[in-house]
């Protein structure tokens, strides 16, 4: 036994070796080109062209004022943050009380819902998006953000109503018994008990959907037309054509910064939260 616990030590230490190895090739290829794009968004168009990996002579902050202001990334930053933070409170509102009453309330064409639900994951965003142009365009929500979240609620119930479904069936039934018992109506236990339990299942599916409507472009390209409701990835496209003929090269890696930023702070202040939901989903999901 000690010999077979002596030869499998090496082993396993060789293992380990080649899984930090990966791990740490993996960190470098997802943390260095943000480096760099943050060093570069620090430098002049010639230091640019002049040495790609080269460090700024002087940091060109610059670079950021002409972004925010001259290119009006402030303006579709805060765009992007309406139609962000009112699309994802409309997604976990409607799909926490679908998921609920899917999942809590046998009734005839319950699992017919919840697939139908489940076939809206099938559906290539590509092959909707003509008949969905004309169809805003007859309810004349084109060009207006109602439009816009309206198709980003519809696009995202399906993975949200699936993920909290999960969450969902693990919560107890006794504690909405209880509550029902002490005199609460079927709003109110899911509302006050419901609800709060299924925090973890909330976050994850809010970080999910803040990370694709925080970064679409498709939609927002083709149902929004007007340069003041523009979001952020039409905003920094638009610089992107300013940049080839202007060749400011500096304020689009500025630019991308600037999105960057939301989605890192937003995962780094909970992803606690998120690896937290994740297990509790794949466990009893």
């Amino acid at each position: 036994m000690a010999a077979t616990s002596h030869n499998k030590s090496p082993a396993r230490a060789a293992g380990l070796a080649v899984l930090y190895a990966i791990l740490v090739a993996y960190a470098g290829v997802v943390i260095l080109p943000m480096i760099w794009l943050l060093y570069t968004s620090l430098k002049t168009n010639q230091e640019i062209f002049a040495g790609a990996w080269s460090l700024p002579q002087a940091a060109h902050w610059e670079n950021y004022v002409y972004a925010w202001v001259r290119a009006g990334i402030g303006r579709y930053f805060l765009n992007s943050v309406f139609v962000t933070v009112v699309s994802v409170a409309l997604i976990l509102l409607v799909s926490a009380m679908a998921a609920y009453a899917l999942t809590r309330f046998p009734f005839r064409g319950n699992r017919m819902i919840f697939y139908a639900f489940l076939g809206g994951l099938m559906i290539p965003t590509q092959l909707a998006l003509v008949p969905l142009f004309f169809l805003i365009n007859s309810m004349r929500l084109l060009d207006t953000y109602a439009g816009l979240i309206l198709v980003y609620v519809a696009f995202s119930l399906p993975f949200t109503v699936f993920v909290l479904s999960a969450f969902f069936r693990t919560l107890p039934h006794e504690l909405a018994e209880a509550a029902l018992i002490d005199g609460c109506t079927h709003m109110q236990a899911f509302w006050r008990v419901m609800m709060p339990l299924a925090k973890p299942g909330l976050v994850t599916a809010a970080i999910f959907n803040f990370l694709g409507i925080w970064n679409e472009y498709l939609f927002a390209l083709v149902l929004i037309s007007s340069e003041k409701l523009r979001t952020l990835p039409l905003g920094l496209a638009n610089l992107l054509i300013v940049s080839h003929y202007e060749s400011d090269w500096g304020a689009l890696f500025a630019g991308l910064v600037m999105v960057m930023i939301p989605t890192l702070l937003a995962y780094s202040l909970l992803q606690g939260q998120l690896t937290k939901g994740i297990t509790v989903g794949a466990l009893k999901g």
